[in-house]
């Protein structure tokens, strides 16, 4: 056990260090391939072993663990003081400043230091592992290629690739100790090397556009960082303890408790970008596209989701849960309408990944037992999903020079495998019988006692079919003969197929996975399998015809998109007086005018610029009630 939790933390520190300081383009790939594939098996290891106890972790070099988390923890805070510094942003610079002076009087003055078990794992713990270990390895192989070519289009005479990579390796290793861990000052920790490691990747290309997003990012992550500080004393002045399982198993509901997880949800609201935090996730996207992929699948987002499920039981009854499951659900809403009028593929997955977020939230303040089974499972399938279309979306850029959706019409004729792999993508994250509808029919299931949850739920999921399906009938939009056949590098085709079969098989199991991985830990009711159908006291969730179904629509849309049927192809009706040559119409001064085709965005009715004020404004108020529910 104590091996696998070493090479789940410090493996990628490791690794990222070796890549930073070995300049060797051949062993930073090899050291990234091997890391990826060691962690991943590392997870599957320690799934094997189970959930376990929590376990002490030794001094090194003769210096105490907790000493040095706590040096660790104010280095930290000065690198980030550092850099609000130079980039004179007074909000990092008062946030961290804020972070450091509490954080000195909690450890000096407050906290009795006793022993405190410093990593621990349970169930939603080990799935975390799983995605951060598995997902996130993935996107590092696929970096591999992806940053090469990228490099070659800015043209640039250094290859910063060294960094890059140190600090996507960091994250991994980051990420795992923040869902292990047991004490809360290391919860903090790797709390805050998330925020650091987002703000280098973000302003990775460092362009003004990349700079000015990653300040953005750091210091609204540096407020969630004080909200997170704050939690955490409050916490401890109530339970007395560090020790995380022992104050989710203590039975105290006292003001300080709920006030400071209120505060701790804050904390988690700004780091899975939360309405009206979104703006630094969806600035976000000037980074390079793993960065993309790794921030909204398996690393930087989830914590925040992960800390606010982590401490659910505290809050279990109280009207901070109902408070959690109104804002989880109004960002749900928000950013689905949000995503209606994008074109930009990475934009509509942005929204798409911050709404989410929202229902897993939204799952952690509903508070059962089902509730939270469809918070785990929309975590595990949302992660694959959403990562495999942030690669593909990458892939697509990268060969046509766009991100745009329109651009991509008919893609399925240049690029059928890249295309077909982003329909499949996208069919799992909006369909039955794919593991994220799954959630989601969970989640609905969960809240039918709260009429307003219900009801943004399903408008929310609604309005995501609408661009998610727009999406997916452009990709397939021809039927013109494929080109010649597609080439990709192996490290780029291998996590595509990777994830791709992952999405779908995955959802195939998911009611096993379901069974004997997350309705034992909540005493959730079980799936009962009959028939190709899986079946609970909620209702029925039929996979197997479903998956046969599916797979013979796809067949079919496949060969429709081949051009299986000779058809005549026919140009727009003009009424005969106005038309020109072929493709074209009679315009103003009888000059010709092509003509063309495109979706239909509703601007006017989901402008983004009209909306996010009036979403921003709602959910501050949100969140000041439910942080009054908390008092």
């Amino acid at each position: 056990m104590s091996n696998l939790l070493t090479l789940l933390i410090l493996l990628p520190v490791v690794a990222g260090l070796v890549c930073y300081f070995v300049r060797s383009s051949a062993v930073r790939n090899l050291t990234v391939v091997a890391t990826g594939a060691i962690l991943a098996a590392a997870s599957l290891g320690l799934l094997g072993q189970g959930s376990f106890e929590p376990l002490a972790v030794g001094s090194f070099l003769g210096i105490g663990s907790d000493f040095l988390i706590t040096v660790m923890d104010f280095a930290l805070l000065g690198v980030i003081f550092f850099y609000g510094v130079k980039h004179r942003n007074l909000l990092i610079q008062g946030f961290t400043l804020a972070q450091v002076v509490l954080l000195a009087w909690f450890e000096i003055v407050m906290v009795e230091h006793v022993d405190v078990p410093a990593l621990a794992g349970d169930q939603l713990s080990l799935i975390m592992v799983l995605v951060i270990s598995i997902v996130g390895s993935l996107i590092c192989i696929f970096a591999i290629p992806y940053m090469k070519e990228h490099e070659e289009h800015l043209h640039l005479k250094k290859s910063r690739q060294p960094r890059f990579f140190f600090f996507l390796l960091l994250f991994l290793g980051a990420m795992n100790g923040l869902v292990l861990a047991n004490n809360i000052l290391w919860l903090y920790f790797f709390f805050e090397v998330t925020t650091l490691c987002s703000f280098m990747l973000i302003g990775h290309d460092a362009t003004e556009i990349a700079t000015r997003n990653a300040v953005r990012a750091l210091w609204m992550n540096s407020l969630g960082g004080l909200a997170f500080v704050i939690g955490m004393m409050l916490v401890y002045m109530q339970a007395n303890t560090l020790n995380i399982a022992a104050i989710l198993g203590g039975a105290s509901q006292g003001a300080l408790m709920v006030t400071g997880v209120g505060f701790l949800c804050l904390a988690g609201f700004t780091k899975a970008a939360q309405v009206p935090f979104q703006s630094w996730l969806l600035g976000a996207m000037v980074a390079p596209t793993p960065v993309s992929a790794l921030l909204h699948s398996s690393t930087m987002v989830k914590a925040g989701v992960y800390v606010i499920l982590r401490f659910a039981p505290v809050f279990a009854g109280t009207l901070l849960s109902d408070g959690v499951a109104i804002c989880g659900a109004f960002t749900f809403l928000a950013c689905a309408a949000l995503g209606v009028g994008q074109s930009n593929g990475k934009k509509i997955l942005a929204y798409s990944t911050v709404a989410n977020l929202g229902l897993i939230i939204c799952c952690a303040g509903i508070n059962t037992p089902l509730a939270i089974s469809a918070a785990m499972l929309l975590i595990l399938f949302h992660a694959i999903s959403k990562s495999l279309l942030f690669l593909c979306v990458g892939t697509i850029e990268q060969a046509i020079g766009s991100r745009d959706i329109e651009d991509m019409r008919g893609l399925y004729a240049r690029h059928p495998r890249t295309a077909l792999i982003t329909v499949i993508g996208i069919l799992t994250m909006m369909l039955p019988p794919f593991g994220v509808l799954l959630g989601k029919w969970m989640a609905i299931e969960a809240s039918a006692g709260n009429i307003w949850v219900v009801i943004m739920l399903a408008t929310g999921s609604a309005l995501m079919v609408v661009y998610l399906a727009r999406w997916a009938g452009s990709l397939m939009a021809s039927r013109e003969a494929n080109a010649a056949p597609e080439r990709q590098p192996l490290l780029t085709r291998l996590p595509l197929m990777l994830l791709c079969g992952g999405a779908v098989v995955l959802s195939l199991f998911s009611p096993w996975i379901y069974n004997t991985m997350v309705a034992p830990m909540f005493n959730a009711p079980p799936f009962i399998i009959r028939f190709g159908s899986f079946e609970a006291s909620t209702g029925a969730f039929v996979v197997g015809p479903l998956f046969i179904v599916f797979a013979l629509g796809l067949i079919y849309a496949v060969k429709a998109a081949s051009g299986f049927r000779k058809v005549r192809i026919a140009p727009p009706y003009l009424a005969g007086s106005n038309a020109g040559e072929a493709g074209t119409y009679i315009g103003p001064m009888n000059v010709p005018v092509p003509f063309s085709t495109g979706n239909l965005y509703l601007g006017e009715l989901f402008a983004e610029g009209k909306l996010t004020p009036i979403f921003n404004a709602l959910a501050v108020a949100l969140i000041v009630l439910m942080l009054g529910g908390a008092l």
